[in-house]
């Protein structure tokens, strides 16, 4: 169960691009998966270390944490999914007067983190 999460829904990129980012970051320190995560050319690469941005600003933030923020050094990756999202669906014609339907897909960016503590 983590303690402190961030979201993106309706990211305009598919799920099945992001998950392999996801997977080479999960389990990862935070600030070890922003390292990582910078020099990786992917687009959603840029999209994951923004969540991940926004969860470390959750847990280093004192109003939220009743006055205890905690450091980037001790908060570990501990959910990261990315789901499907709604999908834009567009018709392309085709030979024949067939058409065939182009499905423009986005996904749901979920990050956890907790800290190494309470793991």
């Amino acid at each position: 169960m983590s303690k402190f999460k961030a979201t993106h829904k309706g990211a305009r990129i598919s799920a099945q691009k992001v998950r392999l980012l996801a997977n080479l970051v999960r389990g990862m320190y935070a600030d070890e998966a922003l390292d990582a995560l910078k020099f990786q050319p992917q687009r959603g690469a840029r999209m994951l270390e923004k969540v991940i941005k926004s969860a470390v600003g959750n847990a280093t933030d004192p109003d939220q944490n009743a006055g205890r923020p905690h450091r980037i050094e001790e908060l570990v990756l501990t959910d990261v999914t990315i789901d499907g999202g709604p999908m834009f669906k567009r018709i392309r014609p085709r030979a024949r007067g067939t058409a065939f339907m182009i499905k423009k897909r986005s996904s749901h960016i979920n990050v956890g983190l907790t800290p190494i503590d309470e793991i």
